[in-house]
């Protein structure tokens, strides 16, 4: 009787669906699967869009508690690319970002708020022109599972805008902001 007991319950406990735990992920700079973009106003006529291309990071998320997820990033100001060498040059200059005095940015989320439907707000600080500010990426889970490599990715978009003044940044004209568009796909650890 003892034996069937422990066969019917361990029988049943493998029929449950598992449960999901928090898993750690290394953001695919390497396979281009990630991206940190920014679009900006030109003197209120146009926009100049463009992204960095060096950076790296990891997140960890669990979707049955969104409370315990996390990310870090780090980003390199050095690569700057608008698709302009001259503007990028000067964006990069001291008149700007000073990329040659703070060559990193620095994001570390401090709290995830699941807002239902795979909406997250994700709270953090980040450090940018020698600055610590206090931001908040309004993210959407896009998906997770297996690869065909065999490995397991999870994949977010999120947005942000960033007031330049608050990292003491120069405005030209109206460019008191600039818009930023994360892409952020990461292979299980």
């Amino acid at each position: 009787m003892k034996k069937s007991l422990f066969a019917t319950g361990l029988a049943f406990a493998m029929a449950l669906p598992f449960t999901a735990n928090a898993a750690d992920y290394v953001i695919d700079t390497k396979g281009a699967h990630a991206s940190i973009n920014f679009k900006v106003s030109h003197l209120g006529y146009s926009f100049i869009k463009g992204r960095f291309n060096t950076f790296d990071g990891e997140f960890s998320y669990d979707p049955a508690n969104v409370a315990d997820s996390s990310v870090t990033v780090n980003v390199d100001t050095r690569s700057l690319d608008s698709n302009h060498a001259e503007r990028d040059k000067h964006i990069r200059s001291s008149d700007f970002i000073d990329a040659s005095k703070f060559s990193t940015a620095t994001f570390t989320s401090t709290k995830v708020v699941d807002k239902g439907d795979g909406q997250l707000d994700v709270m953090g600080d980040l450090t940018l022109h020698g600055q610590t500010k206090p931001i908040t990426i309004a993210a959407e889970f896009i998906g997770a599972g297996q690869d065909p490599w065999g490995g397991e990715r999870a994949g977010f978009i999120g947005t942000t805008r960033l007031e330049l003044k608050d990292f003491d940044i120069q405005v030209m004209g109206s460019s008191s902001y600039v818009d930023m568009e994360l892409h952020v796909e990461g292979i299980k650890k």
